[in-house]
């Protein structure tokens, strides 16, 4: 019958013994009767019925009925059944069959039940618990569960002859007769066991296997022939993890302090090698290798390894005579885990008490929490290498003060690895080395600490040792890097007021304009001529970048009149590509007309540089100064500024190693674009105007190249940009001639004809062959050239075939399409620039338009009279049309004339192209500029734009030329622009 939730119930609890799996435990549900007693009537309840009782249970009864299912017999036969298809009655019989039972079966069914009962039972306490009877009644026989856990004494009489053990039982005090009283253990880890209807638990967690043996005997008999083995092991461990009485033999019970150990030790022998066989000062140069850091804890005159399992005691036995003792230490697992705890939160994870570490991790870690460690009690220790090799563990620091002088800063600077100071000069040799160990005065040998390596890397590559009083300096134009360490609290440094407004632009002081500038500068103009005077007055070299059309030139030819007003006598040198001198000639007549301005060009140029005296301002191009260096360089300059700065990009070019030479107070770098290939190009345009700024070459390549350009490495692109901050000024049109029309952007995407399409395939496949069979022999590092001539060829028959083919008779579905926009651009009277890389692709339309009788200015490489060219353009309502080379159109023009720009083809470097359209939107724009960019579908010119989009910038200003962009294709790349 069923039980009615609607009248008063109890659920109870019932023990049985199963044939196979030993004691269990079943839950009932009892109807009450008026007096809410039990009644017979019943009934068994499992997580398929609990919820209809759910009202009159707790949370305890729901976990122990779950508890209770898993270890029904047919729920342990799912469980354990494999892949044999046996039935419920089967799987027992086999299992546990006396003469072929499935011992590793039966061992984990044993250890499965063990467990659950283990986190059954104590849910138990303050619950009604029953023994079954014989005929299925579930509350035959009440069993008390007892709420205070008894305790266990263990007895060992050490006789002439034997040795007996046995257990005393005490509950509440009171000893427990336990032996030949029926007693039973239904679970033994932790020991459990029903005796007299009362349940008994255990301080302690005493195994059920240390009791059973006593149910039915007094004492066990430990022959004298096995004492030793039997104290040493059994008699060893029951002390450990329990109270015992010993007669015949002592125990004594020790307590001491616990003291943390943190041990390294060194896997394998490191190699050593002095610098070179005359080095005198013990460094050593090693392969990293791994360390294992490994906990222990100290108490009195024992150590004990940490592990997660570890006793609250350990006993060690001790044999004298014919005597025993056993050392009894007490172990302090609270403050252990506190402990370990403490190197969890300084980030060391150990597994088992230990881990293993690269070496250089381990000191990295040592040398960071070592007044941690130290403070909270820890002492550390290492295992002496056989050849006696022993590290320096100490605490070890570096003080670094920093004091401006006149015309550079003094570096003071302390470094200590315990009480040995170490001289500083060593120390930065050591750095730059990338040597990490070196032997102190007692021998041990001291590990810089890697983070060193890092913080200070910069400042040691920057300080010169001044070779009369032998101190340190820094020189001024590093301030960014002490005030980096400043901030860092690397190192102290008093600065003063004047100095520190160098990083902050918007605080440097303003300045009067010179009287004889003849025009107005807008404000950011005139912010950036204070900028420029300021790094005069500290004598700094500058870079000003701004976008094209900000007006450079006018800035510059401020502040050389504002020299000139200030009474300065030597001449300054203006070096600049050759199509930018009547540029600026012009602009001096009308912006400066009292500097007296000498243009030294020309093959007939006159090379008496004593003629510079008579001027203010020597404009001159690139390849004159490289031609006449050995001349100019003899003469003094006050100011050496270069003009479009990016010429001199590469280090190793004859015009960058001329510049280097020239003689002069004062040197300045003008450019839009101040990196187009690489960060080396920065390299060489900030070296030339603060010599030494970013250190060696060498240097800056390991520094910073590689870890910018090959690991985007954003932590040294910042430290980069911080160092050339204060000299760079870089301002983009967006920010500051807010007056400029808005430009607008567009793609348009052509189609190829049917006959163009053809042709571009074919060539497409005998360059795909061609380049895979190069790639195969070769390599990709060797295959560039094939590989850039595929690609030209291909971007020349998306344009147009007639640029490869002479004889194409066929048509361009680009040129259709530039044709029908530039023939709706010219009804509404509008003006347009259209360039392109390719010369030939500048005939074609020069075809057109000759054939239209359209008439038009042009500009490319070979043209002489570009000025003439520009004028037209500008200055001639009927011409409409200007078609540019992008490679001599880029720089230098003023074509405000235009509102319409037509890029026809994509050009590798997007920075060129903004170049081209800026010469269009700039100061003295009316219009808003339209730019079209054309691009022919399904060809390599779609692809490559996809792919520079794919590849991440390091910078915003770091451009890719042809030959680098070609460079860093891999052969999945060349193969996807050739799909």
């Amino acid at each position: 019958m069923k039980v009615s939730t609607s009248q008063p119930f109890q659920i109870i609890y019932s023990i049985l013994n199963h044939e196979y799996l030993g004691y269990l435990f079943e839950a009932f549900v009892i109807q009450l009767d008026s007096k809410g007693e039990l009644t017979l009537l019943n009934q068994n309840v499992s997580i398929k019925n609990i919820k209809e009782f759910s009202h009159g249970l707790d949370d305890s009864d729901l976990q122990i009925v779950k508890l209770i299912d898993s270890l029904q017999p047919e729920n342990v036969y799912k469980k354990y059944v494999g892949t044999k298809k046996r039935t419920v009655t089967d799987f027992y019989l086999k299992v546990y069959d006396t003469q072929k039972g499935e011992k590793p079966i039966q061992e984990l069914i044993a250890g499965y039940v063990e467990k659950v009962k283990a986190e059954m039972l104590p849910l138990l306490l303050g619950k009604q618990l029953f023994i079954m009877g014989g005929d299925g009644n579930p509350i035959w026989q009440k069993i008390e569960v007892l709420p205070e856990k008894a305790t266990v004494l263990f007895h060992f009489m050490r006789n002439e002859d034997n040795t007996h053990y046995f257990p005393r039982i005490k509950y509440q005090g009171e000893k427990v007769e336990f032996q030949y009283k029926n007693a039973f253990i239904v679970c033994d880890e932790p020991a459990w066991m029903i005796l007299e209807n009362k349940l008994y638990h255990f301080a302690k967690d005493v195994d059920g296997k240390k009791l059973r043996p006593f149910l039915h005997k007094k004492f066990i008999v430990i022959p004298k022939t096995i004492e030793e083995d039997y104290y040493r092991k059994f008699v060893t461990s029951i002390i450990t993890m329990f109270d015992v009485y010993a007669k015949g033999f002592e125990i004594r019970s020790e307590a001491y302090s616990c003291v943390p150990m943190l041990n390294l030790s060194e896997h394998k022998r490191l190699q050593t090698t002095l610098f070179d066989s005359t080095d005198t000062d013990n460094s050593y140069d090693d392969e990293d290798s791994e360390v294992t850091l490994g906990l222990s804890f100290q108490y009195g005159k024992y150590s004990f390894r940490f592990d997660s399992f570890s006793a609250s005691a350990n006993v060690s036995m001790e044999k004298q005579g014919d005597d025993y003792v056993f050392h009894k230490v007490r172990r302090d697992l609270k403050k252990e885990k506190a402990n370990l705890s403490i190197l969890k939160d300084l980030g060391l994870d150990l597994k088992n008490g230990k881990t293993i570490l690269s070496k250089s991790e381990a000191f990295m870690w040592l040398q960071k929490n070592y007044e941690n460690l130290t403070d909270a009690g820890f002492e550390i220790s290492q295992n002496v290498q056989d050849d006696g090799k022993k590290y320096f563990l100490g605490y070890s620091k570096i003080e670094v003060n920093i004091v401006e002088g006149n015309d550079w800063f003094d570096i003071h600077a302390k470094v200590l690895f315990g009480d040995y100071e170490i001289p500083f000069l060593k120390l930065r040799n050591l750095i730059l080395q990338k040597k990490r160990e070196f032997a102190l005065p007692n021998g041990e040998i001291a590990v810089i600490p890697e983070i060193w390596f890092s913080q200070y890397s910069e400042l040691f590559a920057f300080i010169e040792q001044d070779t009369e009083s032998e101190r340190f300096i820094l020189k001024k134009y590093h301030i960014s890097l002490v005030q980096d360490l400043q901030n860092e609290s690397l190192a102290t440094a008093v600065l003063s007021r004047k100095l520190e407004k160098l990083r902050d632009f918007e605080e440097i002081q303003t300045y009067q304009l010179p009287k004889d500038f003849n025009g107005e500068l807008r404000p950011y103009q005139k912010a950036g001529y204070d900028w420029m005077r300021f790094l005069n007055d500290y004598h700094f070299g500058g870079c000003l970048a701004d976008d094209m059309g900000l007006g450079k030139t006018v800035q510059t030819l401020t502040l050389l009149q504002s020299q000139k007003e200030q009474g300065i006598q030597l001449p300054s040198l203006l070096i600049m590509p050759t199509s930018l001198i009547y540029n600026w000639e012009k602009e001096a007549q009308k912006f400066t007309p009292n500097l007296r301005i000498l243009t030294y060009t020309g093959t007939y140029r006159d090379k008496n540089i004593e003629q510079f005296d008579n001027y203010d301002v020597i404009l001159t191009s690139y390849g004159i100064v490289r031609i006449d260096i050995d001349l100019i360089k003899n003469h003094r300059f006050n100011y050496v500024i270069l003009d479009e700065s990016q010429a001199i990009k590469n280090p190793s070019s004859y015009i960058t190693k001329a510049v280097m030479q020239l003689n002069t107070r004062h040197r300045l770098v003008l450019t839009g674009t101040p990196l187009e290939n690489s960060t080396m190009d920065l390299w060489s345009q900030m070296t030339f105007i603060n010599p030494g700024l970013l250190g060696t070459q060498h240097f800056f390549r390991n520094e910073f190249q590689i870890p910018i350009e090959k690991k985007a490495d954003e932590v040294k692109l910042r430290r980069l940009y911080s160092i050339i901050k204060p000299f760079m000024l870089r301002r983009h049109k967006s920010q500051v001639a807010t007056e400029l029309p808005p430009k607008i952007e567009a793609v348009h995407y052509a189609q190829m004809t049917e006959l163009q399409e053809k042709e571009y395939e074919e060539t497409k496949s005998y360059y795909r062959n061609l380049i895979l069979q190069h790639i195969e022999n070769e390599g990709i590092a060797k295959s560039q050239m094939v590989v850039l001539q595929g690609l030209t060829k291909l971007r020349q028959l998306a344009n147009h075939p007639r640029m490869t083919d002479v004889d194409y008779d066929g048509d361009s579905g680009k040129l259709d399409d530039v044709l029908q926009k530039l023939e709706t651009i010219l009804e509404g009277k509008h003006k347009v620039l259209i360039f392109s890389q390719f010369v030939k692709h500048l005939d074609l339309f020069r075809e057109h338009l000759d054939k239209q009788n359209l008439p038009y200015a042009y500009l490319d490489g070979s043209t002489q009279d570009r000025q003439s060219q520009v004028e037209l353009f500008q200055n001639d309502e009927k011409v409409k049309i200007f078609l540019i080379s992008l490679k001599a159109g880029g720089l230098g023009l003023n074509l405000t004339a235009a509102d319409y720009v037509f890029i026809l083809d994509p050009w590798w470097n997007p920075a060129i192209e903004a170049q081209a359209v800026d010469r269009a939107h700039r100061i003295g724009q009316q219009n808003t500029v339209f730019t079209y960019k054309f691009i022919t579908k399904n060809t390599v010119e779609e692809k490559i734009l996809a792919l520079q989009q794919s590849k991440k910038r390091l910078a915003n200003d770091l451009i890719t030329t042809e030959e680098s962009f070609v460079k860093s294709l891999s052969k999945d790349d060349v193969l996807a622009l050739l799909e």
